[in-house]
């Protein structure tokens, strides 16, 4: 079970209220979020563009635009390397749509996950070199690439980097850290010791933003001005499709690419939408990151991102709602993929008995490669621990790793490096490959080695207010939009309330998964409350709390259990009404 925290960060909540015309519970939630000073917390609430950091703050940034503008004035062909999911693709497609504004000879070339691996590697610059390349720019990858950077040196490329993943780095015998950069013209990554920039928290997508925004004012390009509206779009759909904490700039670009978004005149976007049966003036976070974002992985995952780049490339909208189709087939196909996988994991761990393993080390080689990191995330989600998950791909064993709050996997993954032929992530994710004799030494090494203790794999509960529901009204409710988007960093509040009575219930939804219970407050009230999580669990508790046959009973109408619940609020529209809805995420 999660053990529950009520967050009792201090601060003048009726002050802040009474100045930013909000509650003192959105205030309370408000101080929640680590602000502390008034001018936060108007920047939370109204921040806009304007309060967004200059790219020149980026350190190379100077030394990228003047190496990329004097490409173009030599007329050389460019090319640009991405990533293949959702982040390279769509850092692949500011750059490249950037650098075409501008009237550059420019290509783009998408790794195959299969083939190629993550990042650059010595068959894609001497593919550039056989066709001629003079600049390579790279997005969402290239910091950890200084042997292939060091070959197009010698081919004759030039090579401008552009990353956002940790900077390799070893330390020498006195414990002090050197980092280890590529040797390219202008290496750009926040993560950099050297590099100032205010928030390092940033994406690939808006780290190539910055760039195209930097090139626009030094070349003094009008029209590659105005297209920064539109790459605001990819930016949102970059910063929530790699997880990247909803904070600071981050969610300034996020709100601001939403408000684009919902009016988008990318064709392929717009496809997009209309296969998923999503409603653009509803579009949020949400959608981004389980809809849309999915779809586009799913070419890197089981075919090519390339088809991905293209159809976002699109300018037909007929061509586009095919393509847009058949990646959302492609998607279909990936999610039983995955449930298979996830099965196959959970058989893993049992067989293994390795489920009191801090750090778990699953390896599937039947299990395609490309779904590693989807199942590595639903098993650590299910055990609450950092998760490796290995596959047999074409060159040995390839995997994918995510973590957990508290367990920073790359620098983990640094200290037992001798185990990698090849690595890089950050501190919630990772790729890597190695040698299947290694897999179990590789298991043993990252447990000794953790530092983790049985207190740290209890997930935790932050509860933001604890409100009855009787005071969770329309008006609160309607507040919470102000919050918006939610993600990493920004989550939905968590409410509290002891001693609900559950009284009836019923379940709902296609095949039963969900149910809608009927619950009187302690003050009497009778209110509705849903839940969307593990029902049969749930029903689990209520019979070894109450006695077999408890969850039946409420069902029956006839039950009358005491439930403290956390909870989340918001407003729900049926046909043409809207409620105040309390959904219930936990309870005991």
């Amino acid at each position: 079970m999660e053990k529950w925290f009520v967050a009792a960060k201090r601060a003048d909540f009726n002050r802040w209220a009474e100045e930013f015309h909000i509650s003192p519970v959105l205030a309370r939630i408000l101080r929640n979020r680590d602000l502390t000073e008034e001018a936060q917390v108007e920047r939370f609430l109204h921040g806009t563009l304007r309060e967004c950091y200059s790219p020149w703050l980026l350190k190379d940034m100077d030394r990228a635009v003047d190496q990329i503008l004097q490409a173009l004035q030599r007329k050389e062909r460019i090319r640009v390397i991405g990533d293949y999911d959702v982040d390279g693709i769509c850092s692949s497609y500011i750059l490249t749509r950037g650098l075409e504004i501008l009237g550059a000879a420019v290509d783009t070339a998408i790794p195959h996950r299969i083939h190629d691996g993550y990042g650059l590697n010595e068959h894609l610059i001497r593919e550039a070199a056989d066709d001629g390349i003079g600049l390579i720019v790279t997005c969402d990858n290239g910091i950890a690439a200084a042997p292939q950077i060091e070959l197009a040196a010698e081919l004759g490329i030039q090579v401008v980097v552009t990353d956002h993943h940790e900077v390799p780095f070893e330390t020498d015998e006195d414990g002090k850290r050197r980092e280890i950069l590529p040797p390219a013209l202008a290496v750009i990554d926040p993560k950099r010791e050297e590099c100032g920039y205010p928030f390092p928290g940033i994406c690939g997508g808006t780290v190539a933003y910055k760039l195209v925004q930097a090139l626009a004012e030094k070349s003094g390009s009008r029209a590659l001005s105005e297209a920064l509206e539109e790459f605001l779009e990819f930016v949102a759909l970059s910063t929530v499709c790699d997880v990247m904490e909803l904070k600071d700039e981050n969610r300034i670009l996020v709100k601001e690419g939403l408000k684009r978004l919902r009016n988008t005149r990318n064709p392929g976007l717009r496809a997009l939408m209309a296969v998923n049966g999503l409603k653009m003036d509803r579009l949020g976070a949400y959608h981004l990151g389980f809809v849309i974002g999915p779809c586009l992985n799913a070419t890197g995952r089981l075919d090519t991102a390339a088809r991905a780049l293209e159809l976002l490339m699109s300018r037909s909208g007929t061509e586009a709602m095919s393509a847009a189709g058949e990646l959302k087939e492609l998607n279909d196909s990936r999610k039983n993929l995955t449930a298979e996988g996830v099965e196959l994991a959970e058989r893993y761990i049992a067989e293994r008995g390795i489920s009191g393993d801090k750090v778990m080390v699953i390896f599937l080689p039947q299990v395609h490669e490309s779904l590693a990191g989807i199942i590595a995330g639903r098993i650590r989600e299910r055990y609450h621990r950092p998760v490796f998950l290995l596959t047999r791909g074409e060159e040995g064993v390839k995997g994918s790793g995510r973590s957990v709050e508290g367990y920073h996997m790359y620098r983990a993954m640094t200290e037992v490096k001798r185990f990698f032929t090849k690595f890089g992530g950050h501190a919630m994710a990772a790729g890597f490959s190695m040698r299947e004799e290694e897999i179990e030494p590789l298991r043993r090494a990252l447990n000794d080695g953790c530092g983790m203790t049985e207190e740290d794999l209890v997930p935790k509960v932050h509860i933001d207010v604890p409100m009855p529901l009787d005071c969770a009204g329309e008006e609160i409710a309607e507040e919470m939009d102000l919050l918006e988007p939610f993600g990493v960093g920004n989550p939905k509040p968590l409410f509290a309330q002891k001693d609900l009575t559950f009284l009836a219930g019923y379940r709902m939804g296609t095949d039963g998964r969900f149910a809608r219970y009927r619950v009187r407050t302690p003050a009497g009230a009778l209110k509705q409350i849903v839940f969307f999580g593990e029902l049969r669990n749930f029903e689990i508790f209520l019979d070894e709390k109450f006695g077999p046959g408890s969850a039946e009973s409420l069902y029956r109408g006839d039950a009358e259990l005491s439930v403290s619940v956390v909870y989340q609020l918001g407003r729900n529209t049926y046909r043409g009404k809207t409620e105040v809805q309390y959904i219930m995420q936990y309870y005991c």
